[in-house]
């Protein structure tokens, strides 16, 4: 195998073109498939995308410019045909950390030299060494994000006068525990409302 064989997946927009000018043409067919698709994601990303990043420690609008934007880059560049990209709730335990000791602006340098080091890897073909890691390391990792996340909710969902979290969970459960007495009852409502119809 060639080397340039070797990185066909890493070359920038080759989905793009393979969809656009490939062996099927591009009809107006697959262009009202493809635009229901955008439609049923941004309708479920978008909000997602604005939630994680008030989750996150930032102004909302920041989470709708990363969706918009990042949305457009990799659908654009990547190489493959299937949507790849999306807000994530994993790294919500790790940003809200990054962005109340630096910042915004230490937020988006973390960001970037993430990017570069994924960036890195791909053309280093260590994305095949994931395989090697258990299965239960994933579930455990996804678990605990899980826990964390329902944990940061619980200022919201309780209404708590909070202005910022501490950066570790058992401070952050402390807190939350002193604080629980100075509940606003409309906001548990409205937060059991909102869980009964997504529940339902």
């Amino acid at each position: 195998m060639s080397h340039r064989a070797h990185l066909f997946s890493l070359r920038i927009g080759h989905a793009f073109r393979d969809a656009c000018f490939g062996a099927e043409p591009y009809g107006l067919a697959r262009f009202r498939q493809d635009l229901l698709a955008g439609v049923t994601v941004g309708i479920i990303a978008i909000p997602l995308a604005m939630a994680l990043a008030i989750a996150s420690g930032v102004a909302p609008q920041y989470g709708l410019y990363t969706a918009i934007i990042g949305g457009f880059v990799i659908a654009l560049t990547g190489g493959s045909r299937f949507s790849i990209s999306g807000p994530t709730a994993a790294f919500v335990v790790i940003l809200y950390p990054v962005a109340q000791r630096y910042g915004l602006a230490g937020l988006l340098l973390a960001t970037f030299l993430s990017g570069v080091i994924l960036i890195s890897m791909a053309f280093a073909r260590l994305g095949r060494f994931i395989e090697y890691i258990p299965e239960s390391v994933t579930l455990g990792f996804t678990g605990g994000i899980a826990i964390v996340i329902a944990t940061l909710q619980l200022k919201d969902f309780l209404g708590l006068p909070l202005e910022n979290m501490p950066e570790l969970y058992v401070d952050k459960v402390w807190l939350l525990a002193n604080s629980i007495a100075q509940y606003d009852s409309t906001s548990v409502f409205i937060a059991l409302l909102t869980l009964g119809i997504m529940l339902s």
